[in-house]
């Protein structure tokens, strides 16, 4: 329910120009006018926003902000505001300065973090598509390239008085942070290049703290990683990057420079160390060594890479124990999971994504193992398409009912029975925190396709809404409204590894 209080600001915000107004309403207007799609009105509020921040989810709460056009249009209204008070700093500096309580009042910085960075959508005429970090990489190349022609025009009229470069000193606007999770592809990566080029000089300066490289090579991954300010990077993200060995050779090195980097996300890097030589022993040390010089590192995702029997390897240098670890189809072997139980890293685990392993080749047992070890801290479970049949399930089912924080438990792909599923649910309501399970489609719920059809067995909506009814009368009489059991993954909002 809306509070009086924003109830109040929407009828403010119906209107414009908007009234003078007192400083500490402005919160609650900016909310109003964002999830009312008022952009003229929030471009107004920028201009004469009293304080020296402005943080998007703080003021619009977690939201999925970017889920249609009129929301793209108001974070454009905004970082439109923030170019043009810049501009008009810089065309004529301390004019427009205001002031509260005896205090400068201007925005400094601009926090644009967890933000969505992409939007796309078809309407019946146009396909739309707009990126967060496109618009401001192109705010950034564009106040840079007016600010030479604004301190030009400063030195003549100034020169000879006190000279050109104090009065380039002097003129010079204080500028505005802005602090971004970038996503960088290949429409955009020119653009960002020479947004983040111009670096600390610029009017307006990009201050990534999450970046994010999909589809680009790895010299021009290093070109925008030397670029970063390292003061604030706390995830890197290399999405389908087909770096290997050789390419982690040449990308690590550079990430030491960043002594916030919490986060390390290197799936679809097709690293394989299966069929070892001599040669590739020697990299994975240097990859193991690399790793370990990165001190705050906390997440590690190698999903998709070929480890069998080198897990140890590979994390043998981190100084600190890990608290997320995603380890999705990377070919592990008992061993690997031996290893990660008796290390220092499970007591620490927050986070474990061990799908597309097939649970009967002798991993059952370390399993139960490695859970029983990480049952204090485990807040989030991904066992996904790991072949696991109502024998495995039942096994597991003592470790994870000791796994009292968990929040999360993914078990899609796997063929489990209506009973057992309905068994596991039946036990698990005692664990307090658990928020949502995302089950598989139960094995019983398939009918068999006649003989001279393609398919030997097809799902059976009947059977499948007689399940799914059963599990949501075990619900309401749990009273458990707040824990969500459900079929379909996409869509499911998984924990991230910074909300846990």
């Amino acid at each position: 329910m809306d509070s009086l209080l924003f109830l109040c600001a929407r009828r403010v915000v119906a209107q414009r120009p908007l009234p003078a107004l007192p400083p500490h309403l402005y919160p609650a207007l900016f909310q109003a006018a964002f999830l009312d799609g008022r952009p003229l009105v929030l471009r107004d509020l920028v201009d004469t926003w009293p304080f020296p921040v402005l943080q998007f989810q703080r003021l619009v709460g977690h939201r999925e902000l970017l889920r249609d056009r009129t929301c793209i249009d108001c974070v454009e209204a905004v970082i439109q505001a923030v170019v043009a008070q810049v501009r008009r700093e810089l065309d004529e500096p301390g004019r427009h300065s205001r002031w509260v309580l005896g205090i400068p009042a201007w925005l400094r910085v601009l926090d644009m973090t967890r933000l969505s960075d992409s939007m796309s959508g078809c309407t019946p005429a146009t396909l739309t598509s707009w990126s967060s970090t496109e618009a401001l990489a192109k705010a950034c190349v564009e106040l840079s390239k007016h600010e030479p022609e604004v301190q030009r025009r400063a030195s003549k009229r100034l020169k000879g008085r006190s000279g050109a470069a104090t009065a380039t000193a002097t003129l010079r606007a204080p500028g505005v942070d802005v602090h971004a999770d970038l996503v960088v592809n290949r429409r955009s990566y020119g653009i960002l290049r020479d947004a983040l080029q111009v670096g600390a000089a610029g009017p307006l300066r990009l201050k990534c703290h999450e970046f994010q490289a999909k589809y680009i090579s790895a010299y021009e991954i290093l070109t925008l990683l030397k670029s970063l300010d390292p003061s604030c990077v706390r995830r890197v993200d290399l999405h389908f990057r087909n770096l290997g060995l050789n390419g982690l050779l040449v990308i690590l090195p550079h990430l030491s420079r960043f002594p916030e980097l919490r986060s390390l996300k290197l799936q679809h890097s097709k690293v394989d160390v299966r069929h070892l030589t001599t040669e590739s022993d020697i990299r994975i040390l240097c990859v193991a060594r690399k790793l370990g010089m990165l001190t705050s590192l906390r997440e590690l995702n190698l999903g998709s890479s070929r480890l069998s029997g080198n897990l140890r390897q590979i994390l043998c240098d981190l100084q600190a124990p890990l608290e997320s670890l995603e380890l999705a189809f990377c070919s592990l072997v008992p061993a690997d999971l031996a290893f990660l139980s008796q290390s220092f890293h499970a007591p620490a685990l927050k986070r474990l994504d061990l799908s597309g392993h097939d649970i009967s080749q002798g991993l059952l047992e370390p399993l139960r193992l490695l859970l029983e070890e990480t049952s204090a801290s485990l807040l989030y479970l991904d066992l996904r398409e790991c072949r696991m049949a109502d024998s495995h399930l039942n096994a597991l089912l003592p470790m994870l009912r000791c796994c009292s924080h968990l929040r999360f438990l993914g078990l899609y792909g796997n063929p489990l029975s209506t009973a057992v599923l309905k068994d596991l649910l039946q036990k698990t309501l005692e664990l307090p925190d658990l928020h949502q399970v995302v089950y598989p489609f139960p094995v019983d719920c398939y009918k068999r396709e006649p003989p001279e059809s393609r398919r030997s067995f097809v799902k059976d909506k009947e059977l499948f809404a007689a399940a799914k009814a059963e599990f949501s009368q075990i619900l309401a009489n749990s009273k458990r409204i707040d824990l969500i059991w459900t079929y379909t993954p996409l869509g499911c909002r998984a924990l991230d590894y910074f909300s846990l």
